[in-house]
């Protein structure tokens, strides 16, 4: 069967999406089909299949797959253009209604680690105000085990935002985060209240000299050394250095495969980080991967929700 152009261009935009439909494309060429285009469509399309009466049925999977990838650009323009307080309290209570997902509590961490303290104490404002409850008591409600103390601690802090710094403190602190580490076999970090105390409580720049003074003690990073406790790790990552912990993020949403909860924080990341934190990310993206993060969003994304984020992420130079 001979299939026009206009076939095969709508083929492969229902086809090959993965991040973002090209709204733009289908409409002008949806314009434009007639019958034998329509029949032809149903036809070759594999996202359709055959009904017992005679029709052609869009399959149920990729239907709910495809209406989420046209709502993907609607929902970064809300999110864009919602109050960073009102933003970072929905995107917490979303991520408290499943709990016991990694990913979830990831972005609890990502939001009270990142964000200024005037930042976090307004998200807990808006918080009150959209839900009657606070952050921390329905984080301490809702979240279970060894990751709670730590979660409700990080929620609640309230950091001193100057760049004075004690250098003695800081390498006694490191010293101590040293030991924890060395003594983990006998006693998880996440359980060890001096550790939690030091990262819930310091300044961020204090906690970046204490990142620092620990590596040239142990000869590895603080956050390669939590890697068997995911929470300290993120916490550590976004305190000290936010930018790492983003690019990780942006390259497991940008993958061909990435899955939705992935494809989410490409969405969550861009846009809370465009107006303070995107040029230091932007850099360390291609300092990590040898790409920049705009080609790889110009290859991966399609249509608004592509050119949407482009533009949030903005020139490379």
């Amino acid at each position: 069967m001979a299939v026009s152009g206009v076939i095969q261009n709508l083929i492969k935009a229902f086809s090959e999406f993965g991040h973002g439909v090209d709204e733009k494309s289908l409409i002008s060429h949806l314009g434009k089909w007639n019958e034998d285009d329509k029949k032809s469509f149903w036809k070759v399309t594999p996202s359709f299949k055959p009904d017992q009466r005679s029709f052609a049925r869009f399959d149920a999977d990729f239907l709910k797959l495809l209406h989420k990838e046209f709502l993907r650009f609607q929902g970064a323009v809300v999110m864009r253009t919602m109050h960073p307080w009102e933003r970072d309290a929905r995107l917490i209570k979303k991520a408290l209604k499943k709990p016991g997902s990694s990913d979830s509590l990831s972005v609890l961490v990502e939001i009270a680690c990142t964000r200024s303290s005037e930042e976090l104490l307004g998200a807990r404002r808006a918080y009150h105000s959209l839900f009657d409850l606070s952050i921390e008591e329905d984080v301490a409600y809702l979240v279970h085990g060894s990751e709670r103390k730590l979660l409700v601690a990080l929620v609640s802090a309230y950091r001193y935002e100057g760049s004075k710094v004690k250098e003695d403190t800081a390498k006694s602190e490191a010293k101590s985060l040293a030991n924890a580490v060395k003594n983990a076999d006998k006693k998880s970090p996440l359980e060890n209240d001096e550790v939690i105390w030091i990262l819930t409580t310091r300044s961020k720049a204090h906690l970046k000299l204490v990142y620092e003074q620990y590596k040239v003690l142990s000869g590895k990073s603080l956050d390669e050394d939590l890697s068997a406790d995911l929470r300290l790790r993120e916490a550590v990552q976004c305190l000290c250095a936010p930018q790492k912990y983003f690019t990780k993020v942006l390259d497991a949403a940008l993958k061909k495969n990435a899955d939705n909860k992935a494809k989410k924080a490409l969405t969550r990341v861009i846009v809370t980080q465009a107006d303070t934190g995107i040029k230091p990310i932007r850099e360390e993206f291609q300092h990590q991967y040898g790409v920049a993060l705009s080609k790889k969003i110009e290859d991966t994304a399609s249509g608004n929700y592509k050119d949407f984020l482009l533009a949030l992420v903005g020139k490379e130079n």
